[in-house]
């Protein structure tokens, strides 16, 4: 096996780990400070975001689940809250009537537009001058490279 398909011992998968992790994370508390998210959270941001990137522009409740680090009976209570605050709207499901899809309001587009500039502005000042752009293009591929992997069951 050529060197660079041998894998990882676990010590060196442990680390590269939490290296990963312990940078989201100094990352995250940073962003949940920011003025943006004084008017939605940063996760009820994560929901409308996710909702702005459904092809059609309405998803089940388990889709939209997939991509958020949120537990089903939580994100039910975020979608509950966001429905009070005119953010999201529900419909029952086309293709099953039992289910219930949802997607943006015209009002919960525009904030999350408006909270989006704010936030990859700030993110943008916050991590730029840790990494070159070359680095930011190999951390794009290795962790799009790790996604993929999981997403086949390695």
């Amino acid at each position: 096996m050529p060197e660079q398909e041998r894998l990882p011992d676990v010590r060196t998968t442990a680390q590269a780990w939490e290296s990963l992790f312990r940078a989201q994370v100094a990352v995250m508390r940073r962003l949940q400070a920011l003025p943006e998210f004084r008017k939605l959270s940063i996760r009820e941001y994560d929901v409308l975001f996710n909702l702005s990137r459904c092809p059609g522009g309405w998803t089940r409740l388990n889709e939209l689940n997939e991509g958020l680090l949120i537990s089903q009976p939580s994100l039910s209570r975020m979608v509950d809250r966001l429905e009070a605050k005119g953010m999201v709207r529900r419909r029952t499901a086309e293709q099953d009537q039992r289910g219930i899809e949802i997607s943006l309001t015209d009002t919960g587009r525009e904030l999350q537009r408006a909270i989006g500039r704010e936030h990859v502005r700030h993110l943008h000042e916050m991590i730029a001058p840790a990494l070159s752009a070359q680095e930011f293009g190999q951390l794009q591929t290795l962790t799009d490279k790790l996604r993929a992997g999981l997403k086949q069951g390695r």
